[in-house]
């Protein structure tokens, strides 16, 4: 494994987290939305036009250029050398709110609905949007998970085999908001957490064998929608327009340097 604790030009890195986070074969303007938010989630942490990268969760995934080899094989020269003007055609822009770099929160699909910050990350200035191109023609839009009663009672640190799951209520984006087990109030993103489910929208059913698990979308739900933006790219919408859905009333300029 390559050290990722290393300095790279902004325009390389941005690469490698595009790279990382969207699929190659996406829309151009699906790739360059992605470059903006990328670009303006990065420079939203430091103060200089150089990124150090570590491989933290707190940071965006990233790709060195030995990783995209591996991992674009034939196909390696297509994608990356296209990524690279993508990049490059995004001018250093980002996202400012408020005179302030954009914390650009971004995740794979949502349920149909984003999430407002406040709700998952405790901050507040990304509010829920509609995402009609996020819908079940996308595969494992909706997805079945498996769970044993073992497993359910030992990620849930219960001791007896009878369980019991009521009150379950939703909030406005029709994710799981809270839900009594076992007379214990959990919230929908600490069940996430603890049955490392794709997403907060789900509902749980019992079997004889366990339990089943069915979700809606895939992420946090904050901010853009990778499967949404590339929806609307589909549709004729430019990287600014969705950008500017997703994230609201966004200001895109080249990044003023200090």
């Amino acid at each position: 494994m390559l050290d990722k604790n290393l300095e790279l030009s902004l325009d390389d890195y941005i690469t490698g987290v595009v790279s990382g986070e969207m699929p190659a074969l996406f829309n151009k303007e699906a790739l360059k939305a992605q470059a903006v938010a990328s670009r303006s989630y990065a420079l939203s942490r430091v103060k200089d036009s150089t990124v150090n990268i570590t491989s933290t969760i707190n940071d965006q995934v990233f790709l060195t250029y030995k990783e995209m080899k591996d991992k674009w094989k034939d196909d390696f020269n297509t994608f990356y050398y296209s990524l690279k003007d993508i990049v490059k055609e995004t001018n250093n822009e980002v996202m400012y709110k408020d005179n302030n770099i954009l914390k650009a929160y971004y995740f794979s699909m949502s349920n149909g609905f984003t999430e407002d910050s406040s709700t998952v990350f405790n901050e507040t200035g990304l509010t829920s949007k509609k995402s009609t191109w996020d819908n079940p023609s996308i595969t494992n839009f909706i997805y079945e998970k498996k769970i044993s009663k073992n497993e359910f009672k030992n990620k849930l640190n219960i001791n007896t085999n009878n369980i019991f799951i009521d009150n379950i209520k939703r909030n406005k984006t029709g994710r799981v908001d809270t839900l009594d087990i076992n007379n214990i109030t959990y919230t929908g993103i600490e069940i996430r957490k603890l049955l490392s489910l794709r997403s907060t929208d789900f509902d749980i059913k019992e079997d004889e064998s366990g339990f089943i698990i069915t979700t809606k979308g895939y992420g946090h739900g904050v901010g853009m929608s990778q499967y949404g933006a590339n929806g609307m790219a589909k549709e004729g919408y430019n990287y600014k327009e969705i950008l500017k859905h997703y994230y609201g009333d966004v200001e895109i300029s080249k990044y003023k340097y200090n």
